[in-house]
């Protein structure tokens, strides 16, 4: 640079310029010997790559590389308002329990022989069709809870003796731990003992029943009370019906009686017929319209129909019926009951249907082999035994008003 500008200044002076107009020539060509180097500095190299903006990247796609930008995001929903809190006002939570759905279930031999050696999964229950998961399984010899419900009306002497015949061979049978009832009914019912445990109390009730009073069996009515008064007692009750099963002319029908049934929750019935042999009597004799106290003309379609209805009674409440000949069949009539009783299977489960609707639910039991298969029961000669499922037919959900 020096000699550069000590050649300019040497030729300027031999062309006769004035010293000052050579300085000034000399300023100028050094501002523009300096300008060009800054403008070429700030030329960008072709191989240079020009590092994104701090926003985000390029304003393109294109290029060496590239980063996306940032797409903006839509802004978040405005939280959910809560209801205004009313002042001295508690908080509320609404929470439904699909209440457990228990059925007992006895499995015997043709000859009533609690067959004890099944397992939780022998068991397949159906509520409406609709396989149900058992969740809860146990075999009970539990004290029993019952009502002895017994027909004595002034009627033929041989329905009245054997309704307290029959009564005294099941009050011999109870165990101390059992609490028991008594009920009698004509017209209308009549308790004689509250729930006891105290067999003398009970036998002491059946010594009442001395002299009938009206020739009038209203069963349906007396049924009726003996269902709305067991309702309100926990757990599982059981009603010991010793009656002809014939209904004079009670204020409750049949229909309703049937409905009543099923709506009652956790009540076994199980009807023993009494009169048999006398109306064997009557009916090959022609005086079947005398067995009523000579009042009432019954004949036997009447007799039919009222063995029937009790079959229903035990049907839709898992028991028996009964229809024994001669006394001597009484203590064998009553260990079965007992065995039934004292010797259950208690199955539990939550229905898959949650809604509490009032509906009646249609109950199916079925025995099976562990595989699925249809179960094989064999006696000690390896044959093999007929048995037969004893539950209920079904049951009425409970019902909740919205």
């Amino acid at each position: 640079m020096t000699s550069r500008f000590s050649s300019l200044y040497g030729r300027a002076v031999s062309c006769g310029r004035s010293p000052l107009a050579v300085v000034l020539a000399l300023v100028m060509v050094a501002a523009t010997s300096l300008s060009l180097p800054a403008q070429e500095q700030s030329q960008p190299s072709p191989n240079q790559q020009t590092p994104p903006p701090e926003a985000g990247g390029p304003q393109s796609d294109v290029g060496p590389y590239a980063i996306p930008r940032k797409k903006e995001e839509p802004p978040p929903p405005p939280p959910p308002t809560k209801p205004k809190k009313i002042e001295g006002m508690p908080d509320y939570s609404i929470q439904v329990t699909v209440p457990l759905v228990t059925v007992p279930v006895s499995v015997t031999t043709k000859d009533g022989q609690f067959i004890s050696s099944l397992k939780k999964d022998n068991f397949r229950v159906y509520e409406d069709g609709v396989q149900q998961n058992v969740s809860a399984f146990n075999v009970s010899e539990a004290p029993i809870t019952a009502v002895l419900l017994v027909e004595f009306a002034s009627i033929a002497y041989r329905f009245t003796i054997e309704t307290l015949r029959a009564s005294y061979t099941f009050t011999e049978m109870l165990k101390k731990d059992d609490w028991v009832a008594v009920e009698s009914y004509d017209m209308r019912p009549q308790i004689l003992v509250d729930f006891t445990q105290d067999k003398g109390a009970i036998l002491g009730a059946l010594n009442q029943l001395q002299m009938p009073g009206f020739a009038e069996t209203n069963i349906f009515d007396a049924l009726y009370d003996t269902l709305d008064r067991l309702d309100r007692i926990e757990g599982h009750k059981y009603i010991i019906l010793i009656s002809s099963g014939f209904d004079s002319f009670s204020r409750v029908n049949l229909s309703q009686i049937l409905a009543k049934i099923k709506d009652t929750k956790d009540i076994t019935i199980f009807p023993i017929s009494i009169g048999w042999t006398l109306r064997e009597y009557c009916e090959t004799r022609g005086c079947t319209g005398y067995t009523r106290g000579g009042a009432i003309p019954v004949g036997r379609m009447d007799y039919l129909q009222a063995d029937n209805e009790m079959q229903t009674y035990a049907r839709l409440t898992g028991g028996r019926f009964y229809q024994p000949r001669f006394q001597a069949e009484y203590p064998e009539v009553f260990r079965d009951i007992a065995s039934d009783i004292r010797n259950q299977y208690n199955l539990a489960y939550r229905p898959t249907n949650p809604k509490l609707d009032g509906t009646y639910r249609k109950l199916k039991v079925e025995v099976v082999a562990p595989d699925g298969g249809p179960l094989k029961v064999k006696d000690q000669k390896g044959k093999d035994v007929k048995f037969q499922i004893i539950a209920r037919e079904g049951y009425t959900a409970k019902h909740t008003v919205e």
